[in-house]
């Protein structure tokens, strides 16, 4: 693995496990609790990852993602009380999140041999599970869920970099082009709530009085 994505990877750890233990400081949970969601949300899309790519699982051969997952867990611990907002600090700490673990779950598909829209998915879910167990486990509206755009982002994050990639361009502009984008689409939606047309419910036909 070169040493941007094993870079990606742990900025990725890094960033999800600060929105994990953001969410249980709004739950107010013990240091137990800290270090329980940090780590579900650090290395769980990661641990989808590795685990559909066949690849050996990263914080099992190497359990340094998950110390700095407690490292994590601790800081906020003590610090979280700071941060007034901090379903907002969530919030942007997750698209983040999103944005690298979108690009870097695409480069690991493409490097294992999968096809373009493969990786494009390995990367929406290399992004979005370890925030779908948090929300879950802690009994929040899943950001998955939200009107705004989410998983999409993931994947414009992990599409741009894939097409970047193929028109020549090194991996390190292809990631950050690929992050930026992520990041940047995922901040709309926050901001701006941008979001894309939804099914709208209608009355079915009434079969009732055929004969």
């Amino acid at each position: 693995m070169s040493t941007l994505i094993s870079t990606l990877d742990i900025m990725g750890v890094i960033v999800f496990a600060i929105s994990g233990a953001l969410v249980a400081s709004r739950k107010e949970m013990d240091l137990i609790g800290f270090g329980l969601m940090a780590s579900l949300t650090g290395v769980g899309g990661g641990t989808l990852r590795d685990l559909l790519l066949g690849r050996p699982v990263f914080w099992i051969s190497d359990p340094m993602p998950v110390a700095i997952c407690l490292g994590v867990a601790l800081a906020v611990f003590f610090t979280a009380h700071v941060i007034h907002r901090r379903y907002s600090a969530l919030l942007w700490a997750d698209a983040l999140g999103i944005s690298l673990y979108g690009v870097m779950g695409a480069e690991l598909a493409m490097l294992s041999g999968a096809g373009t829209l493969v990786a494009i998915m390995m990367g929406m879910m290399t992004a979005t599970f370890g925030g779908l167990i948090r929300d879950v486990i802690c009994n929040e509206t899943p950001l998955i869920l939200g009107k705004e755009i989410y998983a999409t982002c993931a994947a414009l994050a992990a599409a741009t970099h894939i097409g970047l990639s193929a028109m020549g361009l090194s991996l390190e502009m292809a990631a950050a082009g690929g992050i930026a984008v992520g990041f940047i689409s995922r901040g709309l939606g926050i901001v701006k709530g941008l979001s894309l047309p939804t099914y709208k419910s209608r009355p079915g036909k009434d079969y009732s009085n055929n004969p």
